[in-house]
Protein backbone atom coordinates (compact mmCIF):
# COMPACT_ATOMS: atom_id res chain seq x y z
CA UNK A 1 0.00 0.00 0.00
CA UNK A 2 2.56 2.33 0.93
CA UNK A 3 4.48 1.57 -2.44
CA UNK A 4 1.43 2.12 -4.78
CA UNK A 5 1.42 5.86 -2.56
CA UNK A 6 5.00 6.28 -3.40
CA UNK A 7 4.05 5.55 -6.98
CA UNK A 8 1.23 7.96 -7.28
CA UNK A 9 3.09 10.94 -5.46
CA UNK A 10 5.77 10.45 -8.02
CA UNK A 11 3.63 10.82 -10.90
CA UNK A 12 1.38 13.90 -9.43
CA UNK A 13 5.10 15.68 -9.29
CA UNK A 14 6.07 14.32 -12.86
CA UNK A 15 2.38 15.53 -13.98
CA UNK A 16 2.38 19.01 -12.47
CA UNK A 17 6.04 19.14 -14.60
CA UNK A 18 4.34 18.14 -17.53
CA UNK A 19 1.18 19.45 -17.55
CA UNK A 20 1.89 22.98 -16.49
CA UNK A 21 3.33 24.63 -19.67
CA UNK A 22 0.08 23.30 -21.57
CA UNK A 23 -2.28 24.49 -19.23
CA UNK A 24 -0.81 28.16 -18.62
CA UNK A 25 -3.90 29.43 -17.35
CA UNK A 26 -4.77 27.13 -14.94
CA UNK A 27 -5.05 28.64 -11.18
CA UNK A 28 -4.23 24.97 -9.76
CA UNK A 29 -1.38 24.60 -11.93
CA UNK A 30 0.06 28.29 -11.13
CA UNK A 31 0.74 27.07 -7.66
CA UNK A 32 3.45 24.45 -8.99
CA UNK A 33 6.45 25.52 -10.29
CA UNK A 34 9.18 23.21 -11.21
CA UNK A 35 10.71 23.16 -7.66
CA UNK A 36 8.13 22.18 -5.72
CA UNK A 37 6.90 19.25 -8.51
CA UNK A 38 10.58 17.74 -8.09
CA UNK A 39 10.00 17.64 -4.32
CA UNK A 40 6.55 16.35 -4.92
CA UNK A 41 8.78 13.39 -7.02
CA UNK A 42 11.84 12.99 -4.69
CA UNK A 43 8.80 12.21 -1.83
CA UNK A 44 7.33 10.14 -4.05
CA UNK A 45 10.55 8.30 -4.74
CA UNK A 46 11.65 7.76 -0.92
CA UNK A 47 8.20 7.00 0.05
CA UNK A 48 8.43 4.32 -2.90
CA UNK A 49 12.25 3.24 -1.50
CA UNK A 50 11.04 2.84 2.12
CA UNK A 51 8.07 0.79 1.82
CA UNK A 52 9.92 -1.30 -0.76
CA UNK A 53 12.41 -1.92 1.41
CA UNK A 54 10.88 -2.21 4.83
CA UNK A 55 7.51 -3.54 6.07
CA UNK A 56 5.84 -4.10 9.39
CA UNK A 57 5.09 -7.75 10.48
CA UNK A 58 2.04 -7.70 12.61
CA UNK A 59 1.28 -10.01 15.36
CA UNK A 60 0.00 -13.90 14.98
CA UNK A 61 1.37 -13.24 11.05
CA UNK A 62 4.16 -15.44 9.52
CA UNK A 63 5.43 -13.71 6.39
CA UNK A 64 6.82 -15.59 3.23
CA UNK A 65 9.45 -12.87 1.35
CA UNK A 66 9.83 -13.61 -2.40
CA UNK A 67 12.87 -11.44 -3.51
CA UNK A 68 12.88 -10.28 -7.39
CA UNK A 69 16.02 -12.44 -7.97
CA UNK A 70 14.77 -15.53 -6.77
CA UNK A 71 15.33 -15.74 -3.28
CA UNK A 72 13.11 -16.40 -0.33
CA UNK A 73 13.08 -15.50 3.71
CA UNK A 74 10.09 -16.46 6.25
CA UNK A 75 9.62 -13.91 8.96
CA UNK A 76 7.86 -15.43 12.40
CA UNK A 77 8.03 -12.12 14.43
CA UNK A 78 6.53 -9.05 15.11
CA UNK A 79 8.39 -5.84 13.83
CA UNK A 80 9.69 -3.93 10.90
CA UNK A 81 11.59 -5.99 8.69
CA UNK A 82 13.47 -5.52 5.21
CA UNK A 83 12.03 -7.09 1.85
CA UNK A 84 13.99 -5.29 -1.00
CA UNK A 85 10.74 -4.86 -3.22
CA UNK A 86 10.21 -8.66 -2.67
CA UNK A 87 6.38 -10.13 -2.60
CA UNK A 88 4.73 -10.93 0.74
CA UNK A 89 2.59 -14.01 1.73
CA UNK A 90 1.09 -13.55 5.15
CA UNK A 91 -0.39 -16.17 6.64
CA UNK A 92 -2.00 -16.26 10.18
CA UNK A 93 -0.40 -18.55 12.94
CA UNK A 94 -4.01 -20.17 13.58
CA UNK A 95 -6.63 -20.31 10.66
CA UNK A 96 -9.63 -20.51 12.27
CA UNK A 97 -12.29 -21.94 9.56
CA UNK A 98 -16.29 -22.69 10.71
CA UNK A 99 -19.55 -23.65 8.93
CA UNK A 100 -22.17 -22.41 10.28
CA UNK A 101 -26.35 -23.07 10.10
CA UNK A 102 -28.41 -20.08 8.58
CA UNK A 103 -30.63 -18.99 10.72
CA UNK A 104 -34.80 -18.92 9.69
CA UNK A 105 -33.74 -15.59 7.37
CA UNK A 106 -30.69 -17.15 5.43
CA UNK A 107 -28.29 -15.56 7.26
CA UNK A 108 -24.96 -16.52 9.56
CA UNK A 109 -25.63 -13.96 12.20
CA UNK A 110 -22.81 -12.28 14.26
CA UNK A 111 -20.43 -15.01 12.91
CA UNK A 112 -20.18 -13.66 9.14
CA UNK A 113 -18.20 -10.80 10.03
CA UNK A 114 -15.35 -13.49 10.67
CA UNK A 115 -13.41 -14.55 8.28
CA UNK A 116 -13.26 -18.19 6.55
CA UNK A 117 -16.95 -18.45 7.48
CA UNK A 118 -19.27 -20.37 5.61
CA UNK A 119 -22.46 -22.13 5.26
CA UNK A 120 -23.08 -25.56 6.72
CA UNK A 121 -23.62 -28.22 3.93
CA UNK A 122 -26.17 -31.34 3.94
CA UNK A 123 -24.02 -34.44 4.86
CA UNK A 124 -25.82 -37.87 4.73
CA UNK A 125 -25.30 -40.70 7.84
CA UNK A 126 -24.79 -44.25 7.04
CA UNK A 127 -28.90 -44.54 7.23
CA UNK A 128 -29.34 -42.28 4.57
CA UNK A 129 -30.45 -39.59 7.12
CA UNK A 130 -29.32 -36.06 6.37
CA UNK A 131 -27.97 -32.96 8.08
CA UNK A 132 -26.68 -29.86 8.27
CA UNK A 133 -23.45 -30.15 10.31
CA UNK A 134 -21.83 -27.05 11.81
CA UNK A 135 -18.59 -27.39 12.58
CA UNK A 136 -15.32 -25.14 14.59
CA UNK A 137 -11.74 -26.01 13.23
CA UNK A 138 -8.61 -24.37 14.28
CA UNK A 139 -5.46 -24.81 12.09
CA UNK A 140 -1.77 -23.80 13.31
CA UNK A 141 1.24 -23.69 10.72
CA UNK A 142 4.42 -24.68 11.43
CA UNK A 143 6.46 -21.98 12.18
CA UNK A 144 9.69 -23.89 13.12
CA UNK A 145 10.44 -25.31 10.12
CA UNK A 146 11.17 -22.43 7.70
CA UNK A 147 11.86 -24.34 4.82
CA UNK A 148 8.21 -26.08 5.06
CA UNK A 149 6.63 -22.96 5.76
CA UNK A 150 8.10 -21.75 2.60
CA UNK A 151 7.16 -24.94 0.38
CA UNK A 152 3.59 -24.54 1.08
CA UNK A 153 3.45 -20.42 0.97
CA UNK A 154 5.63 -20.94 -2.64
CA UNK A 155 2.80 -23.50 -3.55
CA UNK A 156 -0.59 -22.09 -2.73
CA UNK A 157 0.75 -18.10 -3.02
CA UNK A 158 -2.03 -16.87 -0.71
CA UNK A 159 -3.79 -17.62 2.92
CA UNK A 160 -6.86 -17.87 1.18
CA UNK A 161 -5.68 -19.97 -1.20
CA UNK A 162 -4.26 -22.44 1.33
CA UNK A 163 -8.13 -22.28 3.00
CA UNK A 164 -9.71 -23.06 0.21
CA UNK A 165 -7.81 -25.27 -2.08
CA UNK A 166 -6.59 -27.48 1.00
CA UNK A 167 -7.94 -27.21 4.08
CA UNK A 168 -12.02 -26.87 2.98
CA UNK A 169 -11.35 -30.17 0.96
CA UNK A 170 -10.07 -32.17 3.64
CA UNK A 171 -12.73 -30.50 6.31
CA UNK A 172 -15.31 -31.78 4.09
CA UNK A 173 -13.61 -35.59 3.16
CA UNK A 174 -13.49 -35.96 6.90
CA UNK A 175 -16.64 -35.30 7.22
CA UNK A 176 -18.23 -37.32 4.88
CA UNK A 177 -15.83 -40.56 5.71
CA UNK A 178 -17.03 -39.98 9.48
CA UNK A 179 -21.36 -39.93 8.25
CA UNK A 180 -20.17 -43.11 7.03
CA UNK A 181 -19.17 -44.73 10.01
CA UNK A 182 -22.55 -44.67 11.96
CA UNK A 183 -26.49 -44.05 11.83
CA UNK A 184 -27.86 -40.76 12.80
CA UNK A 185 -29.58 -42.53 15.38
CA UNK A 186 -26.24 -43.60 16.89
CA UNK A 187 -25.10 -40.05 16.72
CA UNK A 188 -27.52 -39.18 19.14
CA UNK A 189 -27.78 -42.46 21.22
CA UNK A 190 -23.90 -41.50 22.08
CA UNK A 191 -21.35 -41.36 19.92
CA UNK A 192 -21.29 -37.92 19.45
CA UNK A 193 -17.76 -38.19 20.66
CA UNK A 194 -16.69 -40.81 18.25
CA UNK A 195 -17.86 -38.22 15.38
CA UNK A 196 -15.61 -36.23 16.77
CA UNK A 197 -12.43 -38.07 17.23
CA UNK A 198 -12.74 -39.49 14.21
CA UNK A 199 -13.36 -36.34 12.08
CA UNK A 200 -9.98 -34.50 14.02
CA UNK A 201 -7.73 -37.93 13.38
CA UNK A 202 -8.53 -37.63 9.57
CA UNK A 203 -8.13 -34.19 9.33
CA UNK A 204 -4.75 -34.23 11.04
CA UNK A 205 -3.67 -37.75 9.78
CA UNK A 206 -5.10 -38.57 6.62
CA UNK A 207 -8.68 -39.92 5.69
CA UNK A 208 -9.70 -43.47 6.29
CA UNK A 209 -9.93 -46.44 3.63
CA UNK A 210 -13.69 -47.30 4.59
CA UNK A 211 -15.02 -50.73 3.77
CA UNK A 212 -17.94 -52.23 3.54
CA UNK A 213 -19.70 -55.76 4.56
CA UNK A 214 -22.62 -57.60 5.25
CA UNK A 215 -24.16 -57.99 8.87
CA UNK A 216 -23.40 -61.55 9.09
CA UNK A 217 -19.23 -60.86 9.39
CA UNK A 218 -18.17 -60.43 12.90
CA UNK A 219 -18.69 -56.73 13.97
CA UNK A 220 -16.17 -55.85 16.95
CA UNK A 221 -14.33 -53.22 15.40
CA UNK A 222 -14.18 -49.84 16.23
CA UNK A 223 -15.55 -47.64 13.42
CA UNK A 224 -18.71 -49.83 12.11
CA UNK A 225 -21.93 -48.63 11.22
CA UNK A 226 -25.32 -50.34 10.17
CA UNK A 227 -26.98 -50.12 6.96
CA UNK A 228 -29.74 -51.05 5.31
CA UNK A 229 -30.56 -50.33 1.63
CA UNK A 230 -32.80 -51.66 -1.12
CA UNK A 231 -31.42 -53.38 -4.55
CA UNK A 232 -33.46 -53.56 -7.44
CA UNK A 233 -34.32 -56.76 -7.13
CA UNK A 234 -36.77 -55.29 -4.23
CA UNK A 235 -33.98 -57.83 -1.93
CA UNK A 236 -32.93 -55.82 1.54
CA UNK A 237 -29.69 -56.42 2.99
CA UNK A 238 -27.89 -54.90 5.84
CA UNK A 239 -24.77 -53.28 4.72
CA UNK A 240 -21.89 -52.16 7.57
CA UNK A 241 -18.72 -49.78 6.90
CA UNK A 242 -16.01 -49.84 8.69
CA UNK A 243 -12.05 -48.70 9.14
CA UNK A 244 -9.83 -51.02 6.69
CA UNK A 245 -7.14 -52.10 9.01
CA UNK A 246 -3.75 -53.45 8.22
CA UNK A 247 -1.22 -54.53 10.98
CA UNK A 248 -3.37 -52.73 13.80
CA UNK A 249 -3.42 -49.53 12.41
CA UNK A 250 -6.43 -47.88 10.25
CA UNK A 251 -4.99 -47.86 6.65
CA UNK A 252 -5.35 -44.25 5.14
CA UNK A 253 -4.68 -42.17 1.61
CA UNK A 254 -2.03 -41.29 0.51
CA UNK A 255 -1.60 -37.81 -0.12
CA UNK A 256 -4.44 -36.33 1.58
CA UNK A 257 -3.26 -35.37 4.93
CA UNK A 258 -2.86 -31.50 6.75
CA UNK A 259 0.28 -33.26 7.88
CA UNK A 260 1.91 -33.02 4.64
CA UNK A 261 1.97 -29.18 4.88
CA UNK A 262 3.35 -28.97 8.33
CA UNK A 263 -0.55 -27.97 9.18
CA UNK A 264 -1.67 -29.23 12.89
CA UNK A 265 -5.11 -29.57 14.09
CA UNK A 266 -6.05 -27.65 17.22
CA UNK A 267 -9.01 -28.01 17.28
CA UNK A 268 -11.66 -29.77 15.03
CA UNK A 269 -15.42 -30.24 16.74
CA UNK A 270 -19.25 -30.56 15.74
CA UNK A 271 -20.64 -27.74 17.29
CA UNK A 272 -24.55 -28.13 15.96
CA UNK A 273 -26.57 -30.80 13.67
CA UNK A 274 -29.37 -29.74 12.27
CA UNK A 275 -31.67 -32.83 11.15
CA UNK A 276 -33.77 -33.38 8.16
CA UNK A 277 -37.50 -32.77 9.09
CA UNK A 278 -38.42 -36.40 8.61
CA UNK A 279 -35.61 -37.25 11.18
CA UNK A 280 -36.92 -34.45 12.97
CA UNK A 281 -40.21 -35.78 13.49
CA UNK A 282 -39.35 -39.35 14.07
CA UNK A 283 -36.89 -37.70 16.86
CA UNK A 284 -40.22 -36.35 18.08
CA UNK A 285 -41.85 -39.71 18.17
CA UNK A 286 -39.22 -41.06 20.15
CA UNK A 287 -38.95 -38.40 22.70
CA UNK A 288 -42.86 -38.85 23.36
CA UNK A 289 -42.82 -42.69 23.23
CA UNK A 290 -39.80 -42.29 25.90
CA UNK A 291 -41.83 -39.39 27.78
CA UNK A 292 -44.50 -42.00 27.78
CA UNK A 293 -42.25 -44.55 28.99
CA UNK A 294 -40.52 -42.93 31.62
CA UNK A 295 -44.10 -41.68 33.35
CA UNK A 296 -45.65 -45.47 33.01
CA UNK A 297 -42.09 -46.39 34.66
CA UNK A 298 -42.69 -43.72 37.52
CA UNK A 299 -46.03 -44.70 37.48
CA UNK A 300 -44.95 -48.28 38.16
CA UNK A 301 -42.27 -47.11 40.81
CA UNK A 302 -44.78 -45.55 42.81
CA UNK A 303 -47.42 -48.46 42.80
CA UNK A 304 -44.32 -50.54 43.28
CA UNK A 305 -43.28 -47.99 46.66
CA UNK A 306 -47.02 -47.83 47.62
CA UNK A 307 -47.40 -52.12 47.72
CA UNK A 308 -43.65 -51.83 49.46
CA UNK A 309 -45.42 -49.23 52.04
CA UNK A 310 -48.33 -51.57 52.75
CA UNK A 311 -46.48 -54.14 53.06
CA UNK A 312 -44.02 -52.56 55.28
CA UNK A 313 -47.23 -50.90 57.39
CA UNK A 314 -48.52 -54.43 57.73
CA UNK A 315 -45.34 -55.33 58.87
CA UNK A 316 -45.23 -53.06 61.59
CA UNK A 317 -48.61 -53.95 62.59
CA UNK A 318 -47.67 -57.14 63.24
CA UNK A 319 -44.91 -56.41 64.84
CA UNK A 320 -46.35 -53.84 67.23
CA UNK A 321 -49.33 -56.73 67.92
CA UNK A 322 -46.24 -59.30 68.15
CA UNK A 323 -44.69 -56.84 70.43
CA UNK A 324 -47.77 -56.69 72.70
CA UNK A 325 -48.61 -60.18 73.06
CA UNK A 326 -45.26 -60.75 73.77
CA UNK A 327 -45.29 -58.11 76.47
CA UNK A 328 -48.73 -59.70 78.38
CA UNK A 329 -46.54 -63.05 77.47
CA UNK A 330 -43.94 -61.43 79.34
CA UNK A 331 -46.39 -59.93 82.24
CA UNK A 332 -48.14 -63.48 83.03
CA UNK A 333 -44.97 -65.52 82.91
CA UNK A 334 -43.73 -63.22 85.05
CA UNK A 335 -47.03 -63.25 87.31
CA UNK A 336 -46.27 -67.19 87.27
CA UNK A 337 -42.81 -66.85 88.13
CA UNK A 338 -43.75 -64.56 91.04
CA UNK A 339 -46.34 -66.96 92.47
CA UNK A 340 -44.40 -69.53 92.04
CA UNK A 341 -41.89 -68.14 93.55
CA UNK A 342 -44.21 -67.23 96.34
CA UNK A 343 -45.50 -70.53 96.79
CA UNK A 344 -41.88 -71.66 97.17
CA UNK A 345 -41.10 -69.27 99.45
CA UNK A 346 -44.36 -70.16 101.61
CA UNK A 347 -43.39 -73.64 101.47
CA UNK A 348 -40.17 -72.94 102.84
CA UNK A 349 -41.72 -70.59 105.16
CA UNK A 350 -44.25 -73.82 106.55
CA UNK A 351 -41.48 -75.97 106.56
CA UNK A 352 -39.29 -73.73 108.71
CA UNK A 353 -42.15 -73.42 111.06
CA UNK A 354 -43.16 -77.20 111.18
CA UNK A 355 -39.24 -77.36 112.17
CA UNK A 356 -40.28 -74.46 114.66
CA UNK A 357 -42.97 -76.29 116.25
CA UNK A 358 -41.24 -79.58 115.39
CA UNK A 359 -38.82 -78.21 117.88
CA UNK A 360 -40.71 -76.72 120.47
CA UNK A 361 -42.54 -79.89 120.85
CA UNK A 362 -39.59 -81.86 121.14
CA UNK A 363 -38.47 -78.84 123.21
CA UNK A 364 -41.92 -79.30 125.72
CA UNK A 365 -41.36 -83.32 125.75
CA UNK A 366 -37.95 -82.69 126.23
CA UNK A 367 -39.23 -80.41 129.81
CA UNK A 368 -42.25 -82.43 130.48
CA UNK A 369 -39.18 -85.71 130.97
CA UNK A 370 -37.15 -83.95 132.66
CA UNK A 371 -40.11 -82.33 135.29
CA UNK A 372 -41.45 -86.32 134.96
CA UNK A 373 -37.71 -87.44 135.83
CA UNK A 374 -37.38 -84.91 139.01
CA UNK A 375 -40.91 -86.07 140.29
CA UNK A 376 -40.22 -89.19 139.90
CA UNK A 377 -36.51 -88.34 141.60
CA UNK A 378 -38.37 -86.72 144.23
CA UNK A 379 -40.96 -89.45 144.89
CA UNK A 380 -38.03 -91.69 144.58
CA UNK A 381 -36.29 -89.35 147.10
CA UNK A 382 -39.41 -89.11 149.60
CA UNK A 383 -41.16 -86.05 150.33
CA UNK A 384 -40.34 -84.04 153.82
CA UNK A 385 -43.46 -84.04 156.39
CA UNK A 386 -44.35 -81.06 154.91
CA UNK A 387 -44.42 -81.19 151.67
CA UNK A 388 -46.25 -84.93 152.22
CA UNK A 389 -48.88 -82.79 154.25
CA UNK A 390 -49.32 -80.28 151.37
CA UNK A 391 -49.56 -83.20 149.00
CA UNK A 392 -52.44 -85.35 150.49
CA UNK A 393 -54.23 -81.54 151.08
CA UNK A 394 -54.17 -81.00 147.74
CA UNK A 395 -54.97 -84.51 146.61
CA UNK A 396 -57.99 -84.57 148.94
CA UNK A 397 -59.39 -80.83 147.83
CA UNK A 398 -59.80 -83.15 144.07
CA UNK A 399 -61.19 -86.00 145.12
CA UNK A 400 -63.88 -84.18 146.75
CA UNK A 401 -64.27 -81.49 144.39
CA UNK A 402 -64.79 -84.56 142.38
CA UNK A 403 -67.05 -86.26 144.34
CA UNK A 404 -69.03 -83.43 145.10
CA UNK A 405 -70.22 -83.80 141.08
CA UNK A 406 -70.97 -87.20 141.29
CA UNK A 407 -74.87 -88.39 141.58
CA UNK A 408 -74.73 -91.42 144.11
CA UNK A 409 -77.48 -93.51 143.87
CA UNK A 410 -79.58 -93.13 146.89
CA UNK A 411 -80.37 -96.46 147.41
CA UNK A 412 -77.53 -99.54 147.37
CA UNK A 413 -78.69 -103.05 147.54
CA UNK A 414 -75.49 -104.60 149.27
CA UNK A 415 -74.78 -108.40 148.76
CA UNK A 416 -73.06 -108.55 151.84
CA UNK A 417 -75.78 -109.10 153.92
CA UNK A 418 -75.29 -105.30 155.51
CA UNK A 419 -72.15 -106.18 156.96
CA UNK A 420 -69.78 -103.09 155.03
CA UNK A 421 -67.94 -100.13 156.37
CA UNK A 422 -68.49 -96.84 155.37
CA UNK A 423 -65.29 -96.76 153.32
CA UNK A 424 -66.24 -99.98 150.86
CA UNK A 425 -69.59 -98.19 150.60
CA UNK A 426 -68.25 -95.16 148.90
CA UNK A 427 -65.59 -96.97 146.40
CA UNK A 428 -68.56 -98.79 145.48
CA UNK A 429 -70.60 -96.22 144.90
CA UNK A 430 -67.70 -94.63 142.99
CA UNK A 431 -66.84 -97.50 141.19
CA UNK A 432 -70.61 -97.85 139.86
CA UNK A 433 -70.76 -94.17 138.91
CA UNK A 434 -67.63 -94.19 136.99
CA UNK A 435 -68.83 -97.60 134.99
CA UNK A 436 -72.41 -96.07 134.25
CA UNK A 437 -70.27 -93.63 132.80
CA UNK A 438 -67.79 -96.25 130.42
CA UNK A 439 -70.98 -97.41 129.57
CA UNK A 440 -72.86 -94.60 128.52
CA UNK A 441 -69.48 -93.72 126.60
CA UNK A 442 -69.76 -96.94 124.48
CA UNK A 443 -73.01 -96.11 123.36
CA UNK A 444 -72.54 -92.91 122.00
Amino acid sequence: MLTFLGVLVIVIGLSTLVLKPIFKNSNLLKWFNTRKSLQIVLVGIVLSVVTGTFFYAEPGTAYAVQYPWGGQKAVFRQGIHTKMWGRLIPIQFELPIKYVIPNGEGELGEQSEYANVDKAKYWAFSDAVKARIATSVVISINTEDEIQFLSVADRNKTEKNLIRSRIIPNIDQSIKNTCKLMDAQDYISGQASDFDRYFKDQLENGMYVLEEYVASEPQEIIGDSATVRTVVNKESKQKRFRIKFKDGLPVRERGNSLKAYGLTVVQAVVTEIDWEQTFDKRLQLQKEEVAQTQLEKQQAEREFYRAQKEKARGEAEKAAERARLEKEQIQKTIAAETEAKVAEFNLVKEKKQFEVEKFKAQSKKVAADAEAYQNAKLVNAGLTPQERAEWEYKTAVGVAGQLKSLNLPEIYIDGNGGKTNEGNLLESLIGAELAKKMIESDQK
